[in-house]
């Protein structure tokens, strides 16, 4: 397994969006090691000027890279869309960067590792140069932080998912939306719909990416296809409802899983009370259980409203309700966590 110089230099390209900022955040609060940052962004943002340890680090565009200094990037974490990422990303790996890719270009690629720390580290181990390493979708990242301990005593063999999706998955456009929304109901005025096409607030409705002649969008799809490949299974079977919710920045999930074995909520539980990444918080006397506020800004998947499935027979199901912040575990924590492992 390759190792990163200590410290590396470090790039982030996106570094103005919502995940790009986190990621600046996440280094400062983990003390993660750097030499130098380079931050890269979009042509409007080109010259906007980011704090970071004291210093303010103007914003480049990746159009204007000099040779000599992409040579330099040792780290490049990308979190600025697929096509962005499947033009530059390669660009770098090429010039002897380890690349951790936010987005959707290189997950179903089997020359990238598609990796989740809590779920699947090993899949880390067979790099030994510079690579380009895929982030998982988010829905999937916080599912299987919880599910995968359960998976690996008790064998999932199917899980249903309904997601409750907040704004951050879409962007910090998005984000910004809801919140022009809530105050133009406060004001009587008419709503900002640019980015959903719909009012949003009070608004639930399916995820807005594309559907299959299946009827599956693809969210929905990914679910499926990357815990299959992070479970290294094709037998586990997945369906999901994948919907947006007006909450700003952390996803909500009801998982029912069907167990190779009996089980109990008893044993249940003791899986995921020692589960890495992973914070119980299930109080039934009070009816207090995970909800979007309490997850967001977290690094935890919080769990809650565990019980037995009884649509199962012979104690061989579950239910259980999780939230988990988007931006940090199903984005920008999840890609620095890969990138510590190589220091």
């Amino acid at each position: 397994m390759m190792r990163l110089p200590n410290p590396p230099t470090v790039a982030i390209i996106g570094a103005t969006g919502a995940v790009g900022r986190e990621m600046l955040a996440i280094l400062e609060e983990r003390a993660f090691p750097v030499r130098a940052l380079r931050l890269f962004a979009s042509p409007r943002s080109i010259g906007t000027r980011i704090p970071f340890r004291g210093m303010e680090i103007a914003c480049q565009a990746l159009e204007a890279i000099a040779p000599s200094a992409l040579k330099e990037i040792d780290l490049a974490l990308f979190s600025a869309g697929k096509g962005l990422s499947k033009e530059w990303a390669p660009r770098f790996r090429d010039e002897g960067a380890l690349v951790v890719d936010n987005s959707s270009a290189f997950r179903a690629d089997p020359s990238c590792p598609l990796v989740v720390p809590e779920v699947n580290p090993h899949a880390l181990e067979a790099i030994d140069g510079p690579a380009i390493i895929a982030n998982p979708n988010c829905s999937t990242i916080l599912a299987l932080v919880a599910v995968t301990p359960l998976h690996r005593v008790l064998g999932v063999e199917r899980m249903i998912a309904a997601t409750y999706q907040a704004a951050s998955g879409a962007g910090a456009a998005a984000m910004a939306e809801l919140e022009s929304q809530a105050h133009a109901f406060a004001a009587n005025q008419p709503f900002d719909t640019r980015i959903f096409g719909r009012q949003y607030l009070f608004n639930v409705f399916s995820h807005n990416s594309a559907i299959g002649p299946d009827g599956y969008n693809e969210e929905e799809r990914k679910l499926l296809t990357e815990t299959r490949r992070m479970w290294e299974s094709e037998s586990v079977r997945v369906s999901a409802t994948c919907v947006r919710v007006p909450t700003l920045r952390a996803h909500a999930e009801a998982l029912h899983l069907e167990f190779a074995r009996a089980t109990s909520e008893a044993e249940i539980r003791e899986l995921l009370s020692k589960a890495p990444g992973v914070r119980v918080l299930d109080d039934r006397a009070t009816n207090r259980f995970p909800e979007p506020l309490d997850a967001a800004g977290g690094d935890d998947v919080l769990v809650g409203r565990i019980r037995m499935d009884p649509s199962v027979p012979n104690n061989r199901g579950a239910a259980l309700f999780l939230c988990g912040d988007q931006i940090r575990k199903g984005a920008a924590l999840n890609a620095i966590q890969i990138a510590e492992r190589f220091l």
